[in-house]
C-alpha cells in the first residue's frame, strides 16, 4: 500500500477498530461463527462468516441478510471510532477486516439478488475504504 493512501493531509486519517480479542479466541477454538455471534452480535466479522457461509451452501437471500447486518454493525463500530463518512479504513488492520468482508459480502449478494444500484455503491466504498480490500477478500475463498 503505498504512503500516499495511508497519509493524506487533507483528508482524516484512516480509521482502526479495535481488536475483537474473544471473537478471535473463539474462532481459534473451534467455535462456530454461529454460536459466537450470540455472545458478540457486534462483530462485523462473525456475521461476515455466516453470511460467506450461507453463500458457500447456495443460501443467497441468507448471505444478504447477515452481510447486511455486519455492514450495518460496521458502520456502527467505525463511527463509534472517530469515522465520519468519509476516510480510510485499511485492510492491513486485521480488526477493519470483519467489516470490510461484510461490505464485499453485501455487494456480492446484492448482486445476486438484483438490486439496483447497491452493487456499484458498495463497490464504491469498499474501494474508497480501502483499494486493496476487495483483491485481499478474494484471495481468502480460493
Amino acid at each position: 500500500m503505498s504512503d500516499e493512501f495511508r497519509t493524506n493531509l487533507l483528508g482524516p486519517e484512516p480509521t482502526r477498530l479495535p481488536a475483537e480479542t474473544e471473537v478471535y479466541q473463539g474462532l481459534a477454538t473451534g467455535h462456530s461463527p454461529r454460536d459466537l455471534v450470540v455472545k458478540h452480535p457486534e462483530s462485523s466479522l462473525l456475521w461476515a462468516l455466516l453470511s460467506e457461509e450461507a453463500w458457500a451452501a447456495g443460501n443467497i437471500v441468507e448471505a444478504y441478510a447477515f452481510a447486511r447486518v455486519g455492514y450495518h454493525r460496521g458502520l456502527d463500530a467505525l463511527r463509534r471510532n472517530g469515522w465520519r463518512g468519509a476516510g480510510s479504513v485499511p485492510w492491513e488492520h486485521e480488526p477493519n477486516q470483519g467489516f470490510l468482508r461484510a461490505l464485499y459480502d453485501l455487494g456480492r449478494a446484492s448482486s445476486a439478488i438484483g438490486e439496483d444500484g447497491e452493487p456499484e455503491r458498495i463497490g464504491k466504498f469498499l474501494d474508497e475504504s480501502d483499494p486493496t480490500a476487495k483483491s485481499a477478500i478474494e484471495k481468502l475463498a480460493h
